[in-house]
């Protein structure tokens, strides 16, 4: 998709990266992937398959958690590997240093497959699949930190600090672009009247982006086989936010599947309390908050991303405000 973050540049500019990297021989490239934020591209070189992917320049307008978001990504991928048994791709460079380009980038190894949501499953596979992702969260959920947070913007001892100071800058990036957003001041408000909840949740790896483009699949002597990529969403925290990816518009308890295969792997199951529908409402209006301003940096009103962030936007607020609502005595007003 069109985005106003992504990087230009030529094939020849894509060679220059790749020889500073001692890779030569290249036969093919060619743009990648349904991401909005990064360039992504596959380039074939001696027959081998790679990926680059090139970060937005420090003069393109992002949200806060974005800025050095790539060079999170490369640990959440180290983390990955050394503490689960998921699929990821190996990292064989990374360029931070901004002297052949603006912008950092990395190359990695293009792993076969296909998106899951391009895959021709039969019913069974379909909904195998969906069991494979809630087991997939539960491994990252085994890795553990004492400070909650984005690991690019600095991290807090509980998540009650983290999410509000989290909520605070996608205010504030609001604010940048001469936006108010009511619906993000409100959020603000329900996190403090639902502090002592959110003071209680334990610190693990969230993915936050368990969406179908980020699943690839295979077919592998009989059965299939899925692997992650682009992690850098992730952020130390709650583990129920890693849940309002995983069958977005229905309520936690109501996640039936989902939480039966995640519980039936995971090293603390998830059982569904107040206090788990309080802190996964909360994830789920911050997840709102993100899309509602993210059109701001990506997009304009012309554009597809635009309208289905507006959309999606309210039906996150709303399905959360209902729950954070009825969990409390008083509405907060602002």
């Amino acid at each position: 998709m069109i985005s106003k973050t992504k990087y230009k540049i030529d094939n020849a500019g894509i060679e220059k990266l790749f020889a500073r990297a001692n890779i030569t021989g290249i036969e093919e490239i060619s743009p990648l992937g349904a991401g909005e934020y990064n360039a992504v591209f596959h380039v074939k070189a001696h027959s081998k398959e790679y990926v680059i992917k090139i970060a937005p320049t420090d003069d393109v307008p992002v949200l806060s958690y974005e800025k050095n978001m790539m060079a999170s990504e490369v640990f959440w991928y180290e983390q990955m590997r050394e503490h689960t048994s998921i699929d990821v791709p190996e990292v064989y460079f990374t360029d931070f240093e901004k002297k052949i380009i603006p912008a950092n980038y990395f190359i990695m190894e293009r792993l076969a497959g296909q998106q899951l949501d391009k895959m021709e499953f039969s019913e069974k596979e379909k909904a195998d699949s969906a069991t494979q992702t809630a087991k997939m969260a539960a491994q990252i959920h085994k890795i553990k930190n004492d400070k909650f947070g984005y690991i690019q913007n600095g991290l807090y001892d509980n998540w009650y600090q983290a999410i509000k100071a989290m909520v605070y800058h996608i205010i504030r990036d609001c604010a940048e672009k001469g936006k108010k957003t009511v619906r993000g001041e409100k959020l603000l408000l329900f996190i403090d009247s639902h502090k002592a909840v959110l003071e209680k949740a334990e610190c693990c790896m969230v993915n936050f982006d368990i969406w179908a483009p980020n699943i690839l699949c295979r077919r592998e002597d009989g059965s299939i086989k899925y692997a992650w990529i682009d992690p850098e969403r992730s952020f130390w925290g709650d583990r129920t936010a890693d849940f309002v990816c995983l069958e977005m518009t229905v309520p936690l308890a109501d996640k039936k599947a989902s939480l039966e295969a995640y519980n039936s792997v995971a090293d603390k199951p998830i059982i569904v309390t107040k206090e788990e529908e309080i802190r996964y409402a909360v994830s789920q209006a911050y997840l709102g908050l993100i899309m509602e301003a993210e059109k701001y940096f990506r997009y304009t009103p012309f554009h597809f991303g635009w309208w289905r962030n507006v959309l999606v936007s309210k039906l996150l607020f709303k399905k959360s405000f209902e729950v954070l609502k009825t969990c409390q005595n008083t509405t907060p007003k602002i």
